[in-house]
Parts: structure tokens; C-alpha cells; sequence
């Protein structure tokens, strides 16, 4: 999600989300589904905010 998702999101429902945490991992919506470059930013920007993730890419 870019920062222009968030603001969009949080635009069109704001009732719904009031109370709830948005994170935004800057990631440019440039990919293609399951593009291993993505994939390798998911492994590093996501495990900050998902406390039950490990900071290890699984093999």
C-alpha cells in the first residue's frame, strides 16, 4: 500500500476504521502477483507489524 491507499481508504471509511490501526509499507503498486521482488519487501517491511511473524524468510 501507497500513502495515496491509505488516505483513500481512510477517506471513504473513516466510520469503519475509526479505532483501527492503517499501516502503510510503501510499497509502490508496481508488481505483478507474486513477483519474488515483492515478496522479498513483504519478508522485510511486514514482521515489524505482525508480531507472530519471524524476521526469516521461510525455505
Amino acid at each position: 500500500m501507497e500513502p495515496t491507499h491509505r488516505s483513500k481508504l481512510t477517506k471513504r471509511f473513516s466510520t469503519s476504521l475509526r479505532g483501527k490501526r492503517i499501516v502503510c509499507l510503501d510499497i509502490a503498486d508496481d508488481y505483478q502477483f507474486m513477483d519474488p521482488e515483492l515478496i522479498g519487501l513483504l519478508w522485510e517491511r511486514v514482521p515489524r507489524f505482525v508480531a507472530t511473524l519471524s524476521a526469516e524468510k521461510p525455505e
